[in-house]
């Protein structure tokens, strides 16, 4: 995911490109441009969140897919995303009823997602999350 959602990176030598370094985020959540380096100490900067939180998942019906299903969940790229740590740690495991990212901006990207998610796994949302869902469907999707 790091190396999909991040640019100009630099990458550990003998690793075929596969461990990002450093690198450059444009946060999707707070549109912050965000210096990620590898380290302790300094690679919370940037997080990668499950757009549907695991939690959230299994409340609204992942508690009945299969095991091999609930993994494809947990590590499908459309449900990954780059972020900015402490906005991903604020988000917690609340769904688009109780959350959206602070960049207004990334509103219709960030419910599409979810709702494909949602769809591809067959994972039900309250009236509110749908309600707010639709919501910014239509007032921030052209």
């Amino acid at each position: 995911m790091l190396a999909r959602d991040l640019t100009v990176h630099t990458y550990k030598t003998g690793t075929a490109n596969c461990v990002v370094l450093t690198a450059t985020l444009e946060d999707p959540y707070t549109g912050a441009l965000i210096e990620f380096q590898r380290g302790q100490g300094t690679s919370n900067a940037v997080q990668i969140d499950h757009v549907v939180a695991l939690s959230d998942a299994w409340q609204k019906g992942a508690q009945k897919l299969s095991s091999q299903s609930r993994y494809e969940f947990a590590n499908d790229p459309l449900n990954l995303l780059a972020v900015d740590g402490p906005t991903n740690a604020s988000k917690g495991d609340r769904d688009a009823a109780s959350w959206l990212p602070p960049n207004r901006g990334f509103w219709c990207e960030y419910v599409t997602r979810q709702v494909e998610v949602k769809y591809k796994y067959d994972l039900w949302m309250t009236k509110a999350e749908h309600n707010a869902s639709a919501r910014v469907l239509q007032s921030h999707c052209n």
